[in-house]
């Protein structure tokens, strides 16, 4: 898909008013981003320290007349160098083209992180990549950012590097949510959902955290039930199991309320983690289309009912709460136009 085709990038994306560039791979850098100044990161969530990053590039980038851009990397480098390890990524490749594009960039580049970008030194990292191939005219990094061979490139071993290649270095310090409290991270996240924290992960995000998928047969149970489902099975996943009020984003881009399981259903078969997804006032067949689903807040936890019905009168308070939840959270979703 040619860089700056505006099929690339979901409906919520697309319809911004400001163009958004996206160069894939290999692609060439395109003309509206060429020269530009990049955000460089893996930015995992993109939450509030990365959005940090993202403010002082468009900033930076403003004062020069220059693009805006994030660079980042796939698949994360985490993910490269112990791939049998399993990793709770918070944003996948699409989720974070769907984040940026709401946060006023020009444009993302993405290269793909392999053998060759692993092995690259600090030197040939800033004189290949940044500029002979990507042609940026400066960089925006963390207080924490590592490049290049072994992590041996340092902040200030960039700034050095930038400065004899004519490029502009801006480092940026941590963020944290109130004075004295650990600096944002994608850990911190990663460890709130695991604990059911939703509104604690959001708000380190600066958004409502949303995952998606592919809408896959199940064993149709829900329909027994009366509370249908659209099914997305998500890997390496590790969010608490439990009931969670949500918004999804169907596939023709409208966004609709719902209420989820995730977890091994313990009443029936305590099979692989499957999300759950009842959405409510709607019927259509998803099967086969990708769906977003973001998370409003934590409903309770996974337990185990005596029998079907028992579970049918849970199920309906879900639902109830649910609508709760979702009508004192009016703020516009990262999934909406």
């Amino acid at each position: 898909m040619s860089s700056g085709d505006e099929s690339a990038v979901p409906p919520a994306a697309s319809a911004r008013a400001r163009p958004f560039t996206i160069c894939r791979e290999d692609e060439p850098v395109p003309p509206a981003i060429a020269g530009a100044i990049a955000a460089i990161g893996n930015f995992d969530g993109v939450h509030l320290g990365h959005r940090a990053l993202i403010a002082a590039v468009r900033e930076t980038a403003q004062a020069a007349s220059h693009p805006a851009v994030a660079l980042t990397f796939e698949p994360h480098p985490r993910a490269y160098f112990a791939p049998h390890l399993p990793m709770f990524r918070l944003t996948d490749a699409l989720a974070k083209e769907i984040v940026f594009a709401h946060l006023g960039l020009d444009g993302l580049i993405v290269r793909r992180f392999d053998a060759t970008l692993a092995g690259t030194g600090a030197r040939d990292f800033v004189e290949e990549l940044l500029v002979r191939d990507l042609g940026v005219s400066g960089v925006v990094i963390g207080h924490d950012f590592h490049f290049g061979r072994g992590r041996e490139g340092t902040p200030a071993v960039l700034a050095d590097l930038c400065t004899q290649a004519g490029l502009t270095c801006r480092i940026i310090s941590p963020v944290a949510l109130s004075a004295g409290a650990e600096p944002v991270s994608s850990s911190a996240i990663r460890a709130a959902l695991a604990e059911g924290a939703v509104a604690q992960a959001n708000a380190l995000l600066g958004y409502r955290w949303f995952v998606s998928g592919e809408v896959r047969h199940g064993d149709k149970r829900g329909r027994t039930l009366g509370y249908p489902t659209a099914n997305v099975a998500l890997t390496d996943c590790g969010l608490a199991h439990g009931i969670y009020a949500v918004r999804v984003r169907l596939p023709d881009g409208r966004v609709t309320d719902g209420v989820a399981s995730y977890g091994r259903r313990p009443t029936f078969d305590d099979g692989a983690p499957l999300l759950e997804v009842n959405l409510f006032d709607f019927s259509g067949d998803l099967y086969g289309q990708t769906i977003a689903v973001e998370f409003l807040d934590y409903i309770r936890g996974e337990v185990r009912f005596d029998g079907a019905e028992a579970l049918i009168v849970q199920m309906h308070c879900d639902a109830a709460e649910a609508r709760r939840i979702i009508a004192k959270n009016p703020v516009p979703s990262m999934l909406e136009a």
